[in-house]
Formats: structure tokens, C-alpha cells, sequence
């Protein structure tokens, strides 16, 4: 009975560290993969997914008119130059259907500074990745495959969360 208590006291702890006790993150069982992810930069030039291979990738879905993702996008932004993550690329995608000059805005009232803004494409990748609602941040690991999606907003500069993505930096 005590090597049974022992064995589940320990494997909670590996657990424990691997997935930050954020009620909103949701780890996925399996890598997901997806084929030709594109987006727009804000001059309407193609973003391509797979162009940014080797390297730890947040999609962060957004609009002007979601509270929460006002809430959310000043820690996104700190997060962007985090010394301790070297290897991260974020992609604050709009897709409330706002224009430049409405995005520009909204950056500059929150003090954006270290992202860039991007827009959904005509293929909508709200539907190609399922998305439920904003703001979304879907995480994908080196090979470009989703390990983890945040559903709601998070403190993006929580210890906890800093300390669970630098693994897959």
C-alpha cells in the first residue's frame, strides 16, 4: 500500500511539471498536424506556417471588440522579448475582421510594441483549427505541430506558464 501511495505521489509531480496548473490550457494526447497553415502579414503578404520550422510558435487569436484579449495582449507582448525564451515566434492574428488602421489602434491604446499584427486569411483558419472562441493561443512545437491551445485569456508572463513553455522552447 505505501509503494502504491508513493508511486502516485510521484508520478502527480512529474505531471505536475508538465503541464502548468492553468485551468484554460489544454494539452493535447497527440500532436496535431496541419497542412499549409497561411495568414496575412499586414501588408497583405503570405505568412507561411511551415516557414517558421525549428522554432516554438504561438498563434494568438484576437479582435478589437474582445475584452478579454485586451486583458491578455500586453503580458503576449512582454512574452515576445523574454530573455529566458529565445526560440519563440507569436503571431497575434485578427480575426474579428477589423482593418489596419482599427488593429493599429488597438495596439497603440494597449502599448504593443514588441508584436506585429497579422490577419486571417480568406481560408479562415478559424474553421481549419476549430476555434471555439477568442482569444485562442494555439502552441505548436519545433516540427510544427500543435502540442497545446489556451482557450480564454492567460496571464502570459505567469511563473508557472514560463516555466512549462521554456520546455519547448
Amino acid at each position: 500500500m505505501r509503494f502504491l501511495i508513493l508511486f502516485i505521489f510521484l508520478i502527480s509531480n512529474v505531471l505536475a511539471t508538465e503541464v502548468p496548473n492553468i485551468g484554460n490550457i489544454v494539452v493535447n494526447n497527440k500532436s496535431k498536424t496541419y497542412d499549409n497553415i497561411t495568414f496575412l502579414d499586414s501588408n497583405e503578404k503570405i505568412i507561411k506556417l511551415t516557414d517558421y520550422k525549428g522554432n516554438l510558435v504561438l498563434l494568438n487569436f484576437w479582435a478589437t471588440w474582445c475584452e478579454p484579449c485586451k486583458e491578455e495582449m500586453p503580458s503576449l507582448d512582454a512574452l515576445k522579448v523574454n530573455p529566458k525564451l529565445d526560440n519563440i515566434e507569436i503571431f497575434p492574428i485578427n480575426i474579428g475582421k477589423d482593418n489596419l488602421d482599427k488593429s493599429n489602434k488597438f495596439f497603440k491604446d494597449l502599448n504593443i510594441k514588441n508584436l506585429n499584427i497579422y490577419f486571417d486569411n480568406p481560408k479562415t483558419l478559424a474553421n481549419v483549427l476549430a476555434l471555439r472562441g477568442i482569444p485562442t493561443t494555439v502552441l505548436l512545437n519545433k516540427e510544427g505541430e500543435e502540442f497545446a491551445r489556451i482557450i480564454g485569456s492567460i496571464d502570459f508572463g505567469d511563473e508557472e506558464f514560463l516555466k512549462w513553455i521554456k520546455l519547448y522552447d
